[in-house]
């Protein structure tokens, strides 16, 4: 589902392309001081989500590797790291 965001007094409101807006309302300052609190592994499992939700390309990437993985083309540890000869 596609998404915009409009800025309006330093909050985040976002609103879906159907035009139905979400029940959310925070400002930059709040997403920035949660993010610090977070764990570093958490921290940089939302910093892969959020790279995620605004790169068509990475979306893209993820979608091809699942599709090859389920696919069967994949190559064991093995044979990715098998010293050459």
């Amino acid at each position: 589902m596609k998404t915009s965001t409009i800025k309006k007094h330093n909050s985040v409101r976002t609103q879906h392309s159907n035009g139905r807006p979400l029940a959310l309302s925070i400002s930059s300052y709040q997403i920035i001081i949660a993010v610090k609190k977070m764990k570093k592994n958490d921290r940089l499992a939302f910093l892969e989500d959020l790279l995620a939700a605004t790169s068509p390309d990475y979306l893209a990437s993820i979608r091809e590797a699942r599709e090859d993985y389920r696919r069967g083309r994949v190559f064991s540890h093995e044979e990715v790291f098998r010293k050459i000869k």
